[in-house]
C-alpha cells in the first residue's frame, strides 16, 4: 500500500488540547482557574492540569498568586517572529497613520475563516482611541478589514453561507478600493480598511478603527492606500 500522506495521519489529541488551552486563556477576560479551563475544554480536571503543567514548563502559561492561569510572556516572543519582516515594515507606517489621523491603525491577515490582527498602533495623542490588540480575531465575514480581505479572494475561498448583502458590500469595496463597517465587530465603532496584497502571503488589510463619527471615509481610505503601498514596495520591491 502507498504510504499515507501527512494529512491522512491522525492528529495529536494532546497537542490539540494544549493549543486549545492557549486559545481559551487568550479569549478570557481575565485569569482562569484550572477548573474553569477544564470546563471550557470539556475535559477532566486532571487532564487540564497535565496540559497546563506542560505549558508552564515552556513558559507559555503562568500562574498568579492565587493560582489562576494566564498566558505567559514567552508567547509574545514567539508571536514577534510571526511574519517578522512584515511587522517590521508595517509598524512605522501604522504609527504614522495612527498619529496623523488620531485613530488606532492595524494590520490584519487572513487565517482560514478569520481575520486576525497581526500588528496595531494606537495614536500618541488622542482623547479616546479604540484598542485593537495583536492576536484579536473575528470572522472574516464581518468588519471592514474582513471585507477588504474577501475582496482579494476567489469566491471558492470564501467561508460557506456568505449572504447576498455581504457579497454586494465586498463587490463595492473592490470597485472603490476600500471597505467600511459600523457596529459590526464592536458596538459604536466604525472602521475603514484597504486591501494589502503581497506576493506569497495570505491576503491582508490595513485598517483604522474609531468611535462612530461623521468622518468622510474617502480621505481616510486614501491615506491607508499610501500606507499599504509603502509596505508593499518595501517587501515586494
Amino acid at each position: 500500500m502507498p504510504p499515507e500522506s501527512a494529512r491522512d495521519q491522525p492528529a495529536s489529541q494532546t497537542l490539540s488540547r494544549g493549543i486549545r488551552v492557549l486559545e481559551v486563556l487568550a479569549e478570557a477576560t481575565g485569569p482562569l482557574s484550572i477548573d474553569e479551563v477544564a470546563a471550557r475544554l470539556g475535559v477532566h480536571r486532571s487532564v487540564a492540569y497535565r496540559l497546563v503543567r506542560t505549558l508552564e514548563d515552556h513558559a507559555l502559561v503562568v500562574r498568579d498568586a492565587g493560582g489562576r492561569l494566564a498566558l505567559g510572556a514567552r508567547l509574545a516572543a514567539l508571536a514577534s517572529r510571526v511574519s517578522a519582516d512584515l511587522q517590521a515594515e508595517a509598524l512605522p507606517e501604522l504609527t504614522a497613520v495612527a498619529n496623523e489621523l488620531g485613530m488606532t491603525c492595524f494590520l490584519a491577515v487572513h487565517d482560514r475563516d478569520e481575520c486576525v490582527t497581526l500588528a496595531s498602533v494606537e495614536p500618541r495623542h488622542a482623547v479616546a482611541s479604540v484598542a485593537q490588540r495583536p492576536g484579536a480575531r473575528h470572522a472574516v465575514t464581518v468588519g471592514a478589514p474582513g471585507k477588504a480581505i474577501l475582496a482579494q479572494l476567489a469566491p471558492g475561498e470564501w467561508p460557506p453561507g456568505a449572504s447576498d448583502a455581504l457579497r454586494a458590500q465586498v463587490r463595492t469595496a473592490g470597485e472603490r478600493g476600500y471597505a467600511t463597517s459600523a457596529d459590526e465587530v464592536i458596538p459604536t465603532v466604525q472602521a475603514v480598511a484597504v486591501p494589502l496584497a503581497l506576493r506569497g502571503r495570505p491576503a491582508a488589510a490595513i485598517a483604522v478603527v474609531h468611535v462612530a463619527s461623521p468622518d468622510d471615509p474617502e480621505p481616510i481610505a486614501r491615506r491607508l492606500e499610501r500606507c499599504a503601498a509603502a509596505i508593499r514596495s518595501a517587501l515586494d520591491g
